[in-house]
């Protein structure tokens, strides 16, 4: 074991803010590292995941920190911190210390050149090993370790400017008085000495001047309340639409959080929640209690009064969670907001809330939750018990139930309203709103409820329905054991009889036997009637035993009778034979039965049990039976895909042309084509391509742009998408529903211009193309650099135009019906596991799940059967650092939520259910050997027992992604060989897909060769290993029956778990997901860092001689002319689309607005607007992703 190391005990109060880079969802690692930093004593300001350079820069001002430490995974990274740098030395706060990682992203010259550039330090995965994680922090906090008041003097009359910089440092004088001399004393030179002592001097100077201006007449508003009841998210409504209705006037926030006694560090964690404070209108500064018995810090007071003689028109205060007698807030401000939720308890706990005297508006937020309504007539009774206002209306005292998480919410509105009019009333203003204007509390509010309340208990159901499956086949089994032993006995003893002469001969004695099966129900002799004579004892108790056979068959359900009586059919029907016709989705394919090895042997595909005992029959046939039947644990389909193996090719990198090379590279000579697409960081958060530098930097790295729908048809040129033999996999998830518009557009295409080319009319079509391009003088799009061998154009014809322009609107219509019933593919669009695991959100959850479930039934209206609309992924809950459990647990969940919100919508469960995948991560873990079995039984008992749904929607398809956590950045060849151990884990799973990572991906994206090694890998399985041959490797083993038995009950009591804190979104609220994958990834980042999980060539087998694997592999990132093709490409496509965009913008606010459907009109929209420009419309009305902790 290592030894302990403790945390650095700092001399100045150390403020650090924690975030990671733009774009950048893999907020894992800053989440711990945030914490290690707090519990050893820094005040933490966490901006959580996808954060500009402008914003964290703007934030370092405000909050006046000494550090900023940032992970970056995603690439970009040299312009990203380049960028920061430059834009600190413009702010003149180069004293401020940047630190960052992101495990073998960054390579040793690109560290070299980043601290030349005066970044503090970039850890390395060295560093990582050799300082632990405390390591780390503590040279963090070593080197932020002094007083930013030594940085230079204080310029008062940027007070009066309200500049940023100023305030900040006036306020860290407030927070500090009375320490800075005793600060100054410690320092040798005697000049900073003076200097000290002359602003500790001018703090008193600042403190006497806002003493004068303390009766200015700027509203001064209060928010407080109990913790968790949504403070933030609901001060961050009002400021929205405060900005929104007063475009002239500013605002001042402060916002206190409060400090822990052990260590003195504190989690300042209200700006994260924030999204409106972007803007030099609003000034925010985060502040700790500094002491255990206070919802405020000592300084709240003055900071107001400094807010005042900046002139804010209004400041706006937010204290930490109180109490029930916590009421500090009311000396300091004008007017008081109280926030609580219906969880107070007991009516009578009313009685004992001061705020409820002394507020001048009480929020009942999270209405959505049950009881909200009992809890709302509560506090009116006690307020108007409290006031003595009984004649006045219960519905008329100001307590105002909002949702403040929910966008638009009509509640918060009100509440707005409401405010101003009592700002206007109590200071004499006449502030005027024209959007919001109804300020009476809301008598009720509508609340697009995901999962109904009555069906929140649904996992828990789904865990009774499977764990009942279980001890009903527990049962039969039983039953069938008796019944075997029956029969056997029977047997045996009609034998005796026939030898001693009871019968004439034992074909006698069969016969007997028929006419007993036959013979009608209580037709037996009763027990004590007299036996004919010359009846032996025998032939009584072959009686008896018959008697009991009859009941015990009468106990056995008839399926279990089907199966016991029609074995021998079935084994005989599912034997090896050489040939069987098959029928699967209106296809008629003939397949072998079994394959021939080199020595002759015939090997079979599938392996039937042997068993002669009829309890082990049923065990096999309820729990296992073989691929293609209920309940699917060995597989969903009898057979694999001739000339179909599960490989899928992968690429993403550059512009949509180095993409499609690098498909085609993939694809040749193969008989399907299975394309896995990766996009780049600036397309999965929904933004246009750009010269400012943090964008520019990650254009087209880790993954390909695509901004417009030209991109699109660029990307899969050459691939006639709807062919039974091509199948398209995007991994996308925030933006999914514009990214899958795109694409289906670009299949409708093809297929017009195929129509075109089937009646004669291409050349005319090209020709008119052409003419409009040159009428409007525009340049037309076109396809950069040489078509890559096996690229026949096809799809390019008219880049630039969509082809409904080309073909009649019925003529159209019909292609593009006949187009998405047949097209293949998912989409990768699983916005639950984004908000628990690595955060791509770029919408509302509440938003997102609105489009993903229009997305749902546009298929349904189109019949889209053969393209999953969401694929449920777990591969990222993995790579956030879940172990396999929690994996599979929450994908379920995950997926049965969708279940539970398309049925809430109407839908019908075979309408969609087929349009559902899952997408798992399979590492080395004991588990991962059955991962696949226990979700296909899980899925398939609770929708035929539970949802009654037929076959098809029984099946759980699932692709499977070898482990990105397992890739390791020292001695990258070694994971080669964990990566084939893992595939090898998935062929024998029978996975429906398989994507094998390359080795290199743990320090940059896939090269060509390294693609074709990992695709070699899962190829050499499939084609050369023996064992592959037969396709139920699995059954029949005990440890795989045993572990299968013992994962699929933690998956159950982790649905239990889920149940108890109001299902997947109530646990979402309460950050259960998040927590546990991020405890359980530090459980695993210990073990590594300690070797008590060995790791070879991380932690052990070390070489003595080790190559430099990241100075000596090709790192792979898109270049300068790729990245400038991008930006100006789109800028032609905002030319040609000039006139149109605008139009098609309003249109789909519009249908967002009146609770149309998105998905529908975004089909149209994304022929004419770019990703950024649709994402940007959809933030005005379905309201930005709000991150948390």
């Amino acid at each position: 074991m290592s030894e302990t190391i403790q945390s650095y005990q700092s001399k100045n109060k150390i403020r650090i803010i924690t975030a990671a880079s733009l774009f950048d969802g893999h907020d894992s690692t800053i989440n711990i590292m945030r914490r290690i930093l707090q519990s050893s004593g820094a005040e933490v300001i966490h901006l959580g995941h996808n954060r500009s350079v402008h914003e964290i820069v703007h934030c370092a001002i405000q909050e006046d920190v000494q550090g900023i430490a940032l992970s970056s995974y995603q690439g970009g990274h040299m312009e990203y911190f380049s960028y920061m740098m430059e834009l600190l030395s413009q702010q003149n706060a180069n004293h401020i210390k940047v630190f960052g990682g992101g495990g073998g992203v960054f390579t040793e010259e690109e560290i070299r050149i980043l601290e030349s550039r005066g970044v503090s330090k970039i850890f390395s995965v060295d560093d990582g090993a050799a300082m632990g994680l405390q390591g780390m922090i503590n040279h963090i906090l070593e080197h932020c370790d002094f007083d930013p008041l030594d940085v230079g003097s204080i310029d008062l009359s940027g007070i009066s400017r309200r500049d940023h910089a100023t305030l900040a440092r006036c306020i860290s004088s407030l927070e500090n008085k009375g320490h800075l001399v005793d600060a100054a004393a410690r320092v040798n030179d005697a000049a900073r000495v003076d200097a000290a002592r002359a602003d500790a001097v001018r703090v008193d100077e600042i403190t006497q001047a806002m003493a004068s201006k303390s009766e200015a007449m700027i509203p001064v508003i209060g928010i407080t309340g109990t913790g968790g009841a949504g403070k933030s998210s609901l001060t961050d409504e009002l400021v929205r639409r405060f900005l929104s209705e007063f475009p002239q006037k500013t605002i001042g926030i402060v916002s206190v959080d409060p400090s822990r006694v052990k260590t003195g560090g504190a989690l300042l964690g209200d700006r994260i929640r924030m999204n409106s404070i972007d803007t030099d209108r609003v000034f925010m500064r985060s502040m700790a209690t500094r002491a255990s018995d206070r919802a405020i810090s000592a300084a709240l007071k003055d900071v107001i009064n400094l807010y005042r003689m900046a002139g804010f028109d209004l400041i706006v205060v937010e204290t930490s969670g109180i109490g029930q007698s916590g009421a500090e807030i009311v000396d300091l401000t004008d007017l008081q907001l109280y926030v609580m939720t219906s969880e107070f308890g007991a009516a009578t706990q009313l009685e004992k809330i001061n705020m409820l005297d002394l507020a001048d508006l009480i929020v009942l937020n999270k209405f959505e939750k049950k009881g909200s309504a009992d809890a709302l007539r509560d506090i009116r009774k006690q307020l108007q018990r409290n006031s003595g206002q009984w004649h006045r209306d219960l519905a008329d005292m100001p307590v105002y139930p909002t949702i403040a998480s929910q966008f638009n919410d009509e509640g918060v509105n009100r509440l707005f309203s409401a405010l101003i009019d009592t700002i206007n009333s109590y200071y004499g203003l006449e502030w005027t709103t024209s959007v919001y204007t109804r300020s009476e509390p809301a008598t009720a509010i509508h609340t697009q409820a995901i999962i109904p309340a009555s069906r929140v208990r649904y996992l828990s159901e789904i865990a009774e329905t499977v764990r009942s499956y279980h001890k009903w086949v527990q049962q039969q089994m039983e039953l069938a054991s008796k019944w075997g032993q029956l029969r056997g006995s029977i047997e045996q003893l009609e034998l005796v009889v026939a030898d001693e002469g009871g019968f004439a001969n034992e074909f006698q004695a069969t016969d007997a036997r028929r006419m007993r099966a036959h013979q009608p129900e209580g037709t037996h002799q009763p027990e004590g009637t007299n036996q004919p004579e010359g009846m032996g004892v025998d032939r009584v108790l072959l009686q008896r035993l018959g008697e009991l056979l009859d009941q015990c068959q009468r106990q056995l359900d008839s399926e279990s009778l089907q199966v016991l009586e029609g074995w021998d059919d079935w084994v005989a029907e599912h034997a090896p034979i050489q040939h069987l016709n098959h029928e699967r989705v209106g296809e008629k394919r003939e397949h072998e039965r079994y394959r021939t090895s080199l020595s002759g042997l015939m090997i079979p595909r599938v392996a039937l049990p042997k068993t002669t005992d009829p309890a082990e029959r049923l065990r096999f046939a309820f729990k296992e039976n073989i691929p293609g039947y209920f309940p699917y644990t060995a597989g969903v389909f009898p057979l694999k895909r001739e000339g179909e193996d599960p490989t899928r090719m992968f690429a993403g990198e550059g512009t949509p042309e180095r993409t499609n090379k690098r498909f085609h590279y993939l694809s040749a000579d193969m008989p399907a084509s299975r394309l896995s697409t990766a996009f780049d960081s600036v397309t999965l958060y929904g933004e246009d391509p750009d010269f400012r530098p943090d964008i520019f930097g990650k254009i087209g790295n880790s993954g390909v742009n695509i901004c417009t729908l030209d991109d699109m048809k660029k990307l899969y040129a050459g691939f006639e998408l709807t062919s039974p033999t091509t199948s398209v996999s995007m991994t996308i998830n925030g933006p999914a529903p514009i990214i899958l518009a795109m694409f289906m557009n670009t299949a409708i295409d093809q297929q017009v211009e195929r129509y075109l080319k089937a009646e004669g009319e291409w050349e005319q079509a090209l020709q008119t193309v052409k003419a409009s391009f040159e009428q409007a003088g525009l340049q037309a799009p076109e396809y950069a650099g040489l078509l890559p061998e096996g690229n026949d154009g096809f799809g390019l014809g008219t880049l630039g135009i969509s082809k409904d322009a080309l073909v009649d609107p019925e003529v159209y219509e019909r292609i593009k019906r006949e187009t998405l019933q047949v097209v293949r593919g998912t989409v990768q669009a699983d916005i639950l596991k984004e908000d628990q695991a690595q955060n791509t959100c770029i919408f509302s959850t509440e938003f997102a799940l609105k489009m993903m479930g229009d997305v749902q039934a546009y298929f349904t209206e189109y019949h889209v059967r053969n393209y999953y609309s969401v694929s449920m992924s777990g591969y990222h809950i993995a790579e956030a650092g879940a172990n396999p459990i929690t994996q599979a647990a929450f994908t379920l969940a995950n997926g049965f939520t969708y279940v539970e919100y398309y049925l809430a919508r109407g839908l019908k469960i075979d309408d969609f259910a087929h349009n559902l995948s899952f997408f798992f991560s399979n590492g080395l873990d004991p588990e991962y050997a059955v991962i696949g079995r226990v979700a296909r039984r899980i899925w398939a008992v609770a929708m035929k027992k539970k949802y009654g749904a037929n076959d098809r929607s029984q099946k759980l398809k699932y692709h499977i992604q070898t482990s990105g956590r397992s890739l390791h950045a020292k001695e990258i060849q070694f994971n080669d060989i964990r990566t084939t151990l893992q595939a090898l884990l998935a062929v024998y799973d029978n996975c429906n897909s398989l994507h094998t990572n390359a080795y290199d991906e743990a320090i940059t994206t896939p090269t060509e060769e390294s693609v074709r090694r990992a695709l070699a890998i899962q190829m050499i399985i499939n084609k050369e290993l023996g064992t592959a041959k037969n396709e139920n490797p699995n059954q029949g083993s005990y440890f795989i029956e045993e572990l299968t038995d013992l994962v699929e009950e933690a998956i159950l009591q982790e649905f239990d778990r889920l149940t108890d804190r109001g299902g997947v979104l109530g646990a979402m609220e309460s950050m259960y997901q998040r927590g546990k994958i991020q405890d359980e990834s530090l459980h695993y980042e210990t073990k590594k860092h300690s070797g008590e999980l060995p790791i070879v060539g991380v932690n052990m087998f070390m070489s003595d001689h080790e190559a430099q694997e990241a100075g000596t592999t090709e790192l792979i990132r898109s270049t300068e002319e790729e990245k400038q093709q991008q930006i100006a490409q789109l800028a032609l496509f905002f030319e040609r689309n000039k006139q149109s965009s605008d139009e098609a913008l309003d249109q789909l606010k519009k249908v967002a607005r009146t609770n149309g459907n998105i998905f529908s009109e975004l089909m149209e929209t994304v022929k004419v607007a770019s990703l950024g420009q649709i994402s940007r419309a959809l933030y005005e009305v379905g309201g930005q992703y709000r991150r948390n902790m």
